[in-house]
């Protein structure tokens, strides 16, 4: 019965608040923000990114455990 309240309350909460949500995406007086003016540019630096992408993945490579006897064991005098 718990349970049954609780869902009735987040869906009421989610019906109440959901014309606030679309209400804060309409336009701002024809002024374009500051990623719709980047979107709207011409410089596409996205192979830039995926460069850097590619040798930060080379760097994990070197993450790798090579083998089982990969450290120093210094061993015993006798």
């Amino acid at each position: 019965m718990r349970t049954h309240r609780k869902i009735a309350a987040l869906g009421a909460a989610i019906l109440l608040l959901a014309p606030l949500g679309a209400a804060a995406q309409q336009e701002r007086g024809g002024v374009r923000t500051e990623t719709q003016e980047r979107e709207a540019s011409a410089a596409d630096t996205g192979w830039l990114w995926n460069i850097l992408g590619l040798v930060g993945l080379l760097g994990v490579l070197g993450l790798r455990k090579g083998h089982d006897e990969d450290s120093y064991h210094p061993s015993s005098i006798e």
